[in-house]
């Protein structure tokens, strides 16, 4: 990934979130470019997982007490909100805790953090958001949550753009289509694949024939230190994504291609209700206002995303 300037990045990033999958990318790049990174995530960091020369903290920002504990006498001039975690449970179902991880969390963060000193607030927000709207989705698409979890990612953007509006919060929100690369967790959806393709096995799956946008992680990790420091972007929604759909079918099939063994078993499991089937994005707003495009091909994402798994399943067996 190309470095810039750290200096223009300025001296102190909060990543919220940030010993999850995409967090250790963002914290990661903030170190290589000088940054003093801070990192609060929900559960305990390993030291062996560890980043040198950034600050881990332990804090459920989903509750008050936390955040004002350990953040009241901090300030920082950016911030990275990665907070609450992927969850499509229903609401009776553990939805609500869904929510509050998202925007109590958010409320919690800005009810505590300093402002004086902050010039930019990354939201993360999800695809999700656009629930059943046509693709592909524009940024000024209607939206449509069908989960605990994206109404928690729209309600605290929406909270967020209102505090952009009438009290200048130097918000920029940015929704994410289909991340991944090296180092997921082995639950989500491409690296059970894959797993389940290195180890020969049958797995079961829906028809795929859903069209999704698949985004690398550097290209992700590329337009949140893109936004970071665009002025104009402050206020606005803007989608990271590849703009380029993918059957879901052919994204398996391309694994199991790769590897050369596992067995789909497409059909087996049932499309989420209220599925879109077809969720993949308009980027030119990205383009235009950040100057961001993504630069690696699906194949090539995929090769490097492979052989990650590969050697991690080959230190399993030895």
């Amino acid at each position: 990934m190309g470095k810039v300037d750290s200096s223009s990045l300025g001296n102190s990033l909060l990543v919220v979130g940030g010993s999850g999958f995409i967090g250790r990318y963002v914290v990661k790049e903030g170190a290589d470019r000088g940054c003093k990174v801070t990192v609060i995530s929900l559960r305990h960091v390993n030291e062996d997982q560890k980043i040198d020369n950034v600050e881990y903290l332990t804090v459920d920002i989903a509750r008050r007490e936390h955040v004002v504990k350990s953040l009241s006498e901090r300030s920082f001039e950016y911030i990275v909100n990665l907070g609450g975690y992927i969850d499509h449970s229903a609401y009776k179902k553990g939805g609500r805790a869904i929510i509050d991880s998202h925007f109590i969390g958010v409320m919690n963060l800005i009810a505590v953090l300093d402002w004086s000193k902050l010039r930019a607030f990354i939201q993360v927000g999800s695809s999700d958001e656009y629930g059943s709207s046509s693709a592909p989705q524009k940024e000024i698409s209607n939206v449509d949550p069908i989960s605990s979890y994206s109404l928690g990612k729209l309600a605290a953007e929406q909270l967020l753009l209102m505090l952009y509006r009438t009290e200048g919060f130097p918000v920029i929100n940015l929704r994410l289509f289909l991340v991944y690369g090296p180092g997921q967790d082995n639950q989500r959806f491409l690296p059970q694949i894959i797993m389940s393709c290195l180890d020969n096995k049958e797995f079961s799956t829906s028809y795929g024939e859903q069209l999704r946008d698949f985004c690398y992680i550097d290209d992700v990790v590329e337009g949140i230190f893109l936004a970071m420091n665009n002025v104009a972007a402050q206020g606005e929604i803007i989608n990271i994504a590849s703009g380029k759909p993918l059957e879901i079918k052919t994204a398996i099939n391309y694994v199991v291609n790769k590897i050369g063994r596992g067995t789909p078993m497409y059909g087996e499991f049932s499309y989420r209700s209220g599925e879109n089937m077809e969720l993949y994005a308009d980027i030119g707003k990205a383009r235009k206002l950040l100057g961001w495009r993504p630069k690696t091909t699906f194949e090539e994402g995929m090769i490097s995303t492979i052989n990650y798994y590969r050697s991690i399943n080959e230190k399993s067996m030895a």
